[in-house]
């Protein structure tokens, strides 16, 4: 866990004490969290939508955080932002706004909640935490890292401006805020490369993920240079000779493919893109099937979506998205627990950074 979680952001970017989350918003009773016949009734609808990706074993456990979550926002003024990666069940059931991470960097941007909690890992959280200072942001799990947030340092940044004086620096928004702070503008898997040639520069460095910085530069004329030892320990165990073995047994089949994959696999499939452009490419082109090489509970959500489409699903699971569960973001709602704090010296910076990729984006 990065020291952004250790010192509050106040209005006035001073670095003074101030209660904490639970102090600010008071502890609540844990709600009764029984599967009875009139919760089973109520909640019929909202497992029709998911029955498909829930088996029907698990749905008594889910249905009462379900309910219990959804109740305690209203009371709490809160809203969940949850990433294209959580499970159905999260997803589907109790989030407000879901997307990639630019899309929640943007509803973290325009939210009026009071309470944001964010179901994701630690760099979402803190891209909610920078774009709202005065407001509460809560991450279920603390612990909910990134292998990719975890390859680079604030100092190596600062090597790398050394190595190569005057080049602009782009972070992946897959960093800490402390990464954040020290480069130019961040990107997200969708816009890096209008972020990269909005810098009208010849070169430019893309941190830290070696492979979405190879096939961005790939589609530029800019000469993109990489951070090597960053990459998605999800993304990178695709190869494209599985995506070949994938083909041969399942004729007819589109493989659409995330920019964190290598360029190879990129190469091998038929459409590449963000999470957000991955779910757009199924809306609009309603394949027969269809595989999708990403974190393995994108395809359990998209699904839900569209029915009529066979998804193959190559399972790689990320464990730190997989460390958000309905009972820790219950236990966020209610204990107002494990706040997101990021030092004011850091946050002033890492914010600049995040708002100049939300301008351009307009």
């Amino acid at each position: 866990m990065t020291d952004s979680f250790q010192t509050q952001v106040t209005p006035d970017n001073a670095q003074t004490p101030r209660p904490d989350a639970a102090a600010r918003h008071g502890v609540m009773a844990m709600p009764q969290l029984d599967y009875t016949p009139e919760l089973a009734k109520e909640m019929e609808p909202l497992y029709e939508r998911v029955k498909t990706v829930v088996p029907p074993v698990e749905w008594p456990f889910f249905a009462p955080y379900i309910k219990a979550i959804n109740n305690l926002k209203k009371q709490r003024g809160a809203v969940i932002l949850a990433h294209n990666y959580m499970t159905p069940e999260i997803f589907h059931c109790v989030a407000d706004f879901k997307g990639d991470s630019l899309q929640l960097a943007r509803e973290a941007a325009r939210s009026d909640a009071d309470i944001i909690v964010q179901a994701g890992v630690h760099f979402m959280a803190e891209t909610a935490k920078l774009l709202n200072p005065d407001k509460t942001v809560l991450i279920p799990d603390s612990k909910a890292g990134c292998s990719l947030a975890e390859s680079i340092t604030a100092q190596d940044v600062r090597d790398l401006r050394r190595k190569y004086p005057g080049v602009p620096v782009v972070t992946y928004v897959n960093t800490s805020a402390e990464v954040k702070a020290e480069c130019d503008i961040c990107c997200t898997s969708s816009n890096a490369v209008q972020v990269v040639e909005s810098l009208n520069a010849p070169r430019v460095l893309l941190v830290p993920d070696r492979f979405l910085a190879a096939n961005v530069n790939n589609q530029t004329d800019v000469e993109v240079i990489p951070y090597e030892p960053g990459r998605c320990e999800v993304h990178e165990r695709f190869t494209a000779g599985e995506l070949d073995d994938y083909r041969e047994m399942h004729p007819g089949l589109k493989i659409i493919a995330h920019p964190e994959c290598t360029p190879e696999v990129l190469k091998a499939a038929d459409f590449a893109g963000s999470t957000s452009g991955m779910i757009n490419w199924v809306q609009d082109n309603h394949p027969a099937k269809v595989m999708m090489v990403t974190e393995c509970s994108m395809s359990d959500n998209v699904a839900v979506e569209n029915p009529d489409v066979e998804f193959i699903r190559p399972c790689n699971l990320c464990p730190y998205m997989k460390m958000i569960n309905l009972k820790n973001i219950l236990d966020s709602l209610v204990y107002m627990k494990e706040e997101v704090t990021i030092d004011p010296v850091i946050a002033a910076p890492a914010r600049e950074a995040v708002e100049r990729m939300i301008r351009l984006n307009g």
